[in-house]
């Protein structure tokens, strides 16, 4: 498949999955292809398998469709052509969102090296490209120099790595001095350096809850959220993965029914939303929030 051909497929499918729906005439428009093209990929969608939903003359690919975040069913990547796409990614101004929106839709369907150097730039690359083959040749690490997120501490830790969150903001490892597995934040290792000794504990190996707003833990605790139009459109832009847990709830109103870790990332959600968001039957998270207001609220008493 050719470049153009390409970069055109992937922004048709962007389109498609927006939130806001488009009809072919405004398609064309905006991709400034005609109809007869727009017509023609749909129909490369509809034969790889995704699910093509209509409403009035607007069109979308369907979300619920077994095939929706399986795009190596429409094109397949080539290393050659994962490099070009890289290229042609990193030609995108930094400021346009469409870039950062393309590393985080490919990065879902393709973990490898190649596209991990897209993700991921600067002085934690090297670490990345490091777990990455670590991952893939089933070998343990020494995380050197990690930063401990409670105190601050900083030492090494003999890992097993195995797993990615998405962008490769953290990595699940089994930690060999406690005998579990545990997430470690990429941006706090000094380095990463291979041991050269196997995986022992694969059997182990298992990746934790994390909940939508990227808080992960052992508990669940279930949340409900009325939801208006901004906070609902800010939720599905921050947090695409709370999309599948909205309903609607009336006119202009969406209820969020979900399963969190821990109050503290959907409370910072809430928070900056407040004069848009009721909390249903979550007493829980309301007396987080009046706890977490009241805290900071002092804080910024005692600065004064």
């Amino acid at each position: 498949m050719d470049q153009p051909k390409l970069e055109r497929l992937l922004r048709l499918m962007k389109l498609l999955t927006a939130n806001t729906t488009y009809n072919v005439d405004q398609l064309a428009e905006r991709l400034q292809m005609s109809r007869r093209t727009i017509y023609r990929y749909i129909d490369t969608f509809r034969e790889a398998g995704f699910v093509i939903k209509k409403t009035g003359d607007c069109i979308r690919l369907d979300k619920a469709s077994p095939h929706f975040r399986d795009i190596s069913q429409l094109v397949h990547f080539t290393e050659e052509e994962a490099h070009i796409l890289k290229s042609a990614i990193e030609n995108i101004d930094d400021t346009n969102l469409l870039k950062q929106n393309l590393k985080r839709k490919l990065y879902s369907v393709y973990d490898n090296r190649t596209l991990a150097d897209t993700v991921v730039r600067g002085k934690n690359a090297p670490n990345i490209r490091q777990l990455v083959e670590a991952i893939e040749e089933q070998q343990q690490v020494t995380l050197r120099d990690y930063q401990s997120g409670h105190g601050g501490g900083v030492r090494d830790r003999q890992v097993e790595p195995f797993a990615f969150t998405t962008n490769y903001v953290q990595v699940w490892c089994y930690d060999l001095e406690d005998g579990r597995c545990k997430l470690f934040k990429t941006a706090r290792i000094g380095s990463v350096i291979p041991t050269g000794r196997p995986w022992q504990h694969a059997d182990d190996h298992a990746e934790g809850f994390i909940d939508p707003f990227r808080m992960h833990g052992e508990e669940r605790h279930r949340v409900r959220l009325e939801l208006g139009m901004l906070a609902r459109n800010l939720l599905c832009e921050e947090y695409p993965l709370a999309e599948r847990d909205i309903r609607p709830a009336g006119e202009g109103r969406w209820l969020l029914d979900t399963e969190v870790a821990n109050y503290a990332g959907v409370g910072r959600f809430v928070v900056g939303l407040l004069d848009d968001i009721r909390i249903v039957d979550t007493p829980e998270l309301s007396e987080y929030i009046r706890r977490y207001i009241t805290e900071n609220l002092d804080k910024t008493h005692d600065e004064k």
